[in-house]
């Protein structure tokens, strides 16, 4: 049985002693107005302290709605919160991109969609580094992704992969929404339906399965077949971004 009181006490005391061992200050990371983001949000607040946790908000033809929740995640647990609009690098990067050659909207979707989190990541680890610099100690980057997106691999390589500490890294969907329960993220964000902000459409719809039948195979537990067989698919086709093939010479 998850006990979320004990789970959000132990991820406390994991980060807190992260921190100590490296002799960190604080944290910068993205708050997408979702609950992944909420939830790391609240629970780096705890162990930090909420003067040493920055949030940002990277709108890039995103939904205005997503800034005004995110907002409401900094009002609850009182961290700082700035604001970097990447539309316009978004655009000027596209419009490079696009004198290469004749491309549809269709040929260019994914490049679209996983170019976004790409300049997210670029942004929170500039920020990291520029406090670092001007506030008198390292900042580092919390990554938000939860247990069922990391084992189908719903996540861009060198986007939303790279972080410097994993707080819900082995918590499922369920999960996430109890320990968020638990250090009070806002309902309206907390249940919200999950997306990327990006697409336009549900995580699961993207996906072709539920979260709740993602934990069932994490945690090995019944499932009606033919979803277990989409599921294991996935995974296995995501495979490629857990492990990065290195050479290794040797000697004759």
């Amino acid at each position: 049985m998850f006990d979320a009181v004990k789970e959000k006490d132990r991820i406390i005391a994991f980060i807190r002693d992260y921190y100590q061992k490296n002799k960190l200050k604080g944290a910068v990371l993205g708050i997408s107005g979702g609950k992944d983001s909420a939830v790391v949000a609240g629970l780096m607040c705890e162990a930090l302290g909420s003067e040493n946790v920055v949030g940002v908000t990277l709108p890039c033809h995103s939904k205005e709605a997503d800034a005004a929740d995110a907002m409401l995640v900094s009002e609850k647990f009182g961290f700082e919160m700035l604001n970097i609009d990447l539309t316009s690098v978004f655009d000027a990067f596209k419009n490079e991109a696009m004198k290469l050659g004749d491309f549809t909207s269709e040929e260019c979707k994914n490049s679209d969609i996983n170019l976004k989190p790409r300049l997210r990541m670029s942004s929170v680890y500039y920020l990291a580094a520029l406090l670092s610099a001007t506030r008198g100690g390292t900042y580092i980057v919390p990554g938000t992704s939860n247990a069922c997106e990391l084992y189908v691999g719903y996540f861009t390589k060198g986007g939303d992969s790279v972080y410097d500490i994993a707080p819900i890294y082995s918590l499922t969907v369920e999960e996430v929404i109890k320990v968020g329960e638990v250090i009070g993220v806002p309902e309206k964000v907390l249940y919200r339906t999950p997306d990327d902000g990006i697409s336009g459409i549900s995580d699961e719809d993207k996906l072709g399965v539920k979260y709740a039948d993602i934990a069932k195979v994490i945690n090995n537990e019944d499932l009606d077949p033919e979803q277990a067989e989409k599921i294991r698919i996935l995974h296995e086709k995501a495979a490629h971004k857990f492990n990065v093939p290195v050479y290794k010479k040797k000697e004759d």
